[in-house]
C-alpha cells in the first residue's frame, strides 16, 4: 500500500545529515543534560520551558592540555626591570634590532603567484587570462 508523504518531514532529532569531516556531529540525538528548573527568577526568566523544548547537548569531557609553559599575565611585574622600555628597536635607549632572534623572512609572492591562486575560486575565467597574460610578460 502507498502511504501519502507529501509536504514537510520533520528531520530526525537533532539533525538530518552531518557536516563534513572536523565539523561532523553525532545525528542520533546522543546524550543530553537534564532540564533544570531555577526557583526565584523573575517571571519570564526562567529557561525551563526552553530546556525542555531543545534538549542540551551532554557536556562533553575538556581536551587535555598540551604541556607548556604558563605565558605570563598581562598585568604581571616586569622580568627584567633594567632594561629599558625601547630595547630590541632602532630608538632610544637599549640595544638595537640586531639583538633581536632572527626570523626568515615570510615568502614574498607575486602578482602572478596571487592570480594563481585565485582561479580556482573564478568561475568565469578572467583570473586565468589575466595569470596567462602576467606569465607571458614575465611577471
Amino acid at each position: 500500500m502507498v502511504e501519502n508523504r507529501g509536504g514537510y518531514q520533520k528531520p530526525a532529532n537533532p539533525a538530518p545529515v552531518s557536516g563534513p569531516g572536523a565539523l561532523s556531529q553525532r545525528t542520533d540525538g546522543g546524550p543530553t543534560q537534564g532540564a533544570k528548573y531555577m526557583s526565584g527568577m523573575p517571571y519570564g526568566q526562567n529557561t525551563y520551558d526552553q530546556q525542555t523544548a531543545a534538549p542540551m547537548a551532554a557536556a562533553q569531557p575538556a581536551p587535555a592540555a598540551p604541556e607548556m609553559a604558563m605565558p605570563t599575565p598581562l598585568m604581571a611585574p616586569t622580568e627584567r626591570p633594567d632594561e629599558p622600555i625601547t630595547a630590541g628597536i632602532n630608538r632610544g635607549e637599549g640595544p638595537g634590532s640586531e639583538v633581536m632572534m632572527d626570523r626568515p623572512s615570510p615568502p614574498t609572492k607575486t602578482l602572478a603567484d596571487v592570480m594563481r591562486d585565485l582561479i580556482r575560486f573564478d568561475s568565469t575565467g578572467d583570473t586565468e587570462l589575466i595569470y596567462r597574460a602576467l606569465v607571458d610578460e614575465g611577471y
